[in-house]
């Protein structure tokens, strides 16, 4: 195992310039309405929010490909949305991250997710969700493989972000990774259902709630995790499995090794949401720029520690990480 080096580290957050992702899966539009509260609403026992301020964002896949710019990776993103006033935001923000929305496949009656957060005093008080879980219609799905193959030239590798929202169905799923496969092209797969069709790939990273309800199994001890380790391996045909278990940090195993646990720096956590899309966004571009998987590991705990550090759907800059790596490296540093 190499031995783990800031100099190293910062050296591979650099050559993140170098590396270009494809991004494949839910995309969603994340939006916030901001405000305040300080009484109780006469007609019912809920707050009442006095609105200050209204954002929207990227979340979800597009999410994933937002931490890949911040970082200074360059992405391209492949979906399908809505032809919806949703669906259009969504492509005119990606067009504003630089990201090319050629590769989104839009269909007609389908609601683009949209997902509206109203936040008071930095604390969600209520969540409205606008979306389908139904696969897309056979033209768009091969429309999408279509968009696949055509951004594939150029990628050095492939993040399937698969939130269960119906983009990723069976079918779609397993015809992308042939995709992949013969491009030889390596995928890392954040997944929230099934993993048999995504067979191939070159790493996997579930939280530890997902890990558990994939392979069936409680983890109430090392032991049992590296079985839930064995079992998501075994799925996939024997890829690298890394288990995100928030701010214990992460566990990797890889082949027949019995895991390694890289504790994670504490930080004052404002917010979790996105952090499992800044882990794979960080986690993919440090091994396509060389790194270990225990380097991508280190790094990738200090991108999700910004992130938490944050309110609402966020990011991390490739300088807000390399200012915490010190810490991030003492942490991994020290007794699992």
């Amino acid at each position: 195992m190499r031995k783990l080096d800031r100099r190293r580290l910062e050296r591979l957050i650099d050559g993140f310039s170098g590396v270009r992702l494809l991004v494949v899966g839910d995309l969603v539009l994340d939006e916030y309405v901001w405000g305040d509260v300080d009484r109780v609403s006469p007609e019912a026992p809920v707050p009442v929010v006095h609105v200050s301020a209204e954002t929207v964002m990227l979340g979800g896949a597009a999410n994933a490909a937002r931490n890949v710019v911040a970082l200074g990776g360059s992405v391209e993103c492949c979906s399908v949305i809505g032809d919806d006033a949703a669906g259009r935001r969504v492509a005119d923000l990606m067009k504003d991250l630089g990201v090319d929305p050629d590769g989104l496949v839009r269909v007609e009656g389908r609601p683009t997710t949209r997902k509206t957060r109203v936040i008071a005093r930095s604390q969600q008080v209520v969540r409205f969700d606008r979306e389908t879980f139904e696969p897309p219609p056979a033209a768009a799905g091969r429309s999408l493989l279509e968009s696949i193959s055509r951004m594939l030239p150029g990628v050095d590798g492939v993040v399937v972000e698969d939130y269960g929202k119906g983009v990723l169905s069976r079918r779609i799923a397993r015809s992308a990774m042939q995709i992949f496969r013969e491009a030889d092209i390596p995928v890392a797969v954040d997944p929230k259902t099934d993993l048999s069709h995504y067979r191939g790939a070159s790493l996997v990273k579930p939280n530890l709630k997902e890990a558990e309800e994939l392979a069936g199994i409680r983890a109430r001890s090392d032991g049992d995790l590296r079985r839930i380790a064995t079992r998501l391996q075994r799925m996939i045909g024997g890829a690298a499995v890394v288990v995100t278990r928030g701010q214990r940090g992460m566990s990797l195993f890889e082949g027949d090794d019995p895991g390694l646990h890289v504790p994670t720096v504490a930080r004052e956590v404002f917010d979790v949401q996105g952090a499992g899309d800044t882990a794979i966004a960080a986690l993919t571009l440090t091994l396509r720029a060389g790194g270990s998987l225990h380097e991508a590991a280190v790094i990738a705990n200090a991108a999700s520690g910004v992130v938490v550090g944050k309110v609402g759907t966020a990011t991390a800059s490739a300088e807000e990480v390399k200012a915490i790596l010190p810490e991030a490296l003492a942490a991994a540093r020290g007794p699992a």
